[in-house]
Formats: C-alpha cells, structure tokens, sequence
C-alpha cells in the first residue's frame, strides 16, 4: 500500500512496523484474506481516508476483483447496516473510476445483476432460505416464516440470496461476517457465526486465531478480546462434537 511519510509519532511506527510490517506478512491468512476483515472495520468506524487507501490497494493491486468488492459491500450492509454501506459504496466506485483514470482506460460496464442465480418464486425463494440458513448456520433448523424480520428478511434475503450470490466465496463470507458481528458486540451472532465458521471448516482454527489479531489490529484490542474470548470457547465446542461424531 503507497502512503506518504508521516511525521513520526508512537501511533504511526505501531501502524508501520507492527500492522503492515508484522500482521499483514504473518502466514496464517493470505494478504487477500486479510481485506475481507480490515475493509469492514474501517467501513464500519466511518474512516473515510484509510477506508480510501484500503479500497483502492486492494484494487489496483489486484488482491480482489471489483465484483468481489461489490459483494463484500453488500455482505456488509446486511450485517452492519445501509447507511453505514453507502459510504463505502461510494468509496469503492470513486477508487474504481480513479484506478482507470490513472490508467487511461475507461471503465468497464458492470457485471450484469439478471438474471439472479436464485428462485424467482416466492415458495422456491423461500425454502432455498431454509435450506441456506440450515448449512450455513451448521444447525438443523430454521426460523419460522411469520413475521418481516425472519421470513421477508432472513429466510428471502438474507440466506434465500445474499448468502448463495457467487460473487465470493463461503469462506470470503464468513471472514466478512465475523468481524461485523464482533464490533457490533451482537452477543448471539458472534457465537453461532464463529461455531459455524468453524464447524463447517471453512475457516480453520488456525486461521480464525489469526481473525481475532487482524481484527485487534483494526478495530481495537477490547473488542478482539471478547472476539478471542468466543473463538476459545467454540473451538471446545466443535471439538467435542467432532469426537463426538466419530469426526477427525
């Protein structure tokens, strides 16, 4: 990432030699990876110039595509708000189009959104949903039908499409996820995110360890410790129901 030289304080040797120099070169996450947690935790603490800075590197130096990067915006409105996903949306178009202007190209049209990958049909879209919400949650059930918040929002959206777009990957998903719901402090959502991230080994023990740093890093070390806290206890949690299981 180009930055200017600053004037040297203790916050900007730590931000150099410790963030850049230590937590993004450790091994335990790609650099890619990494993106997916730090660029929702300056998107949520309303940090508009770093937030340019990362979206624009992770650009141009094409860790991720545009695709993805629209996708992770829309991931993080579901799960830190619109309003909040605005601004980031409109901070990822503005380092688009500067990318191709230092290039001298245009910009390319975007992906076409239709036709959507999902059901169209209302009893289809739903229990696709269902089925969404059952896997990814790594649980046997689903929220009932009944009401807004879990049947139009939920089950139609939230897991009937958000979750099943193929605009990035289920692990790419869930590292975006766990670090929304660890610096909103959502006590159940950082539980059953985290044990499902886990038990469904889509994010390895080792690489959710490395979460909880890059995390601490971003969005402070109060927050990460309650994050560290979680990821302890579920790691005895699926362990157990591996053994359980006959599971290796």
């Amino acid at each position: 990432m180009t930055v200017p030289a600053p004037h040297c304080t203790p916050t900007t040797e730590t931000l150099f030699d410790f963030v850049f120099a230590q937590v993004w070169q450790r091994p335990g996450l790609s650099r890619r990876d990494r993106w997916f947690i730090a660029l929702p935790c300056l998107a949520a603490a309303d940090t508009e110039e770093p937030l340019r800075a990362h979206v624009y590197a992770a650009l141009v130096g094409g860790d991720l595509t545009i695709d993805e990067m629209r996708e992770t915006v829309l991931h993080f409105a579901v799960y830190s708000g619109w309003p909040k996903a605005s601004l980031f949306n409109m901070i990822v178009d503005a380092q688009w189009q500067r990318i191709h202007a230092e290039r001298g190209e245009p910009v390319p049209p975007p992906t076409p959104l239709l036709p959507l990958t999902t059901p169209s049909d209302p009893e289809a879209r739903l229990r696709v949903g269902e089925q969404a919400f059952r896997d990814v949650n790594c649980l046997p059930y689903a929220p009932g039908r009944d009401d807004p918040y879990s049947g139009a929002g939920i089950l139609n959206f939230v897991f009937g499409e958000m979750w099943l777009r193929p605009g990035l990957g289920m692990k790419e998903r869930r590292l975006v996820t766990v670090a929304c719901v660890a610096f909103q402090d959502a006590p159940y959502p950082i539980l059953s995110h985290v044990y499902a991230a886990l038990k469904s080994r889509d994010v390895t023990f080792g690489e959710m360890d490395e979460l909880v740093l890059h995390f601490g890093a971003y969005y402070g070390w109060a927050k990460a410790s309650r994050l560290a806290q979680v990821v302890e206890e579920q790691k005895q949690r699926v362990t157990q129901e591996w053994a359980a299981e006959g599971v290796a």
